[in-house]
């Protein structure tokens, strides 16, 4: 997995997570509140793990000077589109 791609499955995660003591219907519903708090909890353990690689390969990789060591530019544009704050006018 990328950087970016540890970013997103850790936010896919964490969004899971909430789904797990919000089932009011469907099969969740059904199970004891126990097993649904430890699935919530093994999600954000797990999203916890993608953010710490995330956050580990943006320190790494932190600027666009290739000349100077840093990310190619490819995995900058990929970064800058997962977690970026889109520019005025810019589509995101």
């Amino acid at each position: 997995m990328t950087g970016p791609d540890h970013y997103r499955e850790a936010e896919r995660l964490t969004r899971q997570a909430g789904t797990w003591m919000d089932a009011d219907t469907g099969w969740k519903a059904h199970l004891p509140t126990s097993e649904r708090l430890a699935h919530r909890m093994a999600d954000l353990a797990e999203a916890q793990v993608h953010a710490t690689l995330a956050n580990a390969a943006a320190t790494a990789l932190n600027d666009n000077a290739t000349d100077e060591g840093g990310m190619p530019l490819e995995d900058y544009d990929a970064w800058r589109e997962v977690a970026g704050v889109a520019r005025k006018g810019a589509a995101k």
